[in-house]
């Protein structure tokens, strides 16, 4: 078998420390294709080039196993934190 939903956290979490972390396999059970969903401390003051670069690093010694990987998320923790609606949208009693 290949690489495991359980490989790609364990390779994030130690590079990335996250705050939050979701994985999910999207080959169907055989490992190939993984999406990505990450929220660290450690992009604070990165551009998305660089955050996706620290997570394709993170997975450097599974990358020849694995077909494809999208990152969906790649947030500070405080992008990743809920925002609130415009006034404006809001209707007026």
């Amino acid at each position: 078998m290949g690489v495991t939903k359980e490989d790609v956290e364990a390779a994030i979490t130690s590079a990335l420390s996250p705050s939050q972390l979701v994985v999910t396999d999207t080959s169907g059970g055989c490992g190939a294709s993984y999406e990505i969903e990450v929220v660290s401390d450690k992009f604070e003051g990165k551009r998305l080039l660089e955050r996706h670069r620290m997570v394709n690093t993170a997975l450097a010694l599974h990358m020849a196993e694995i077909h494809a990987v999208s990152i969906k998320k790649a947030l500070t923790p405080s992008q990743a934190q809920p925002q609130p609606e415009p006034a404006a949208d809001k209707p007026q009693a």
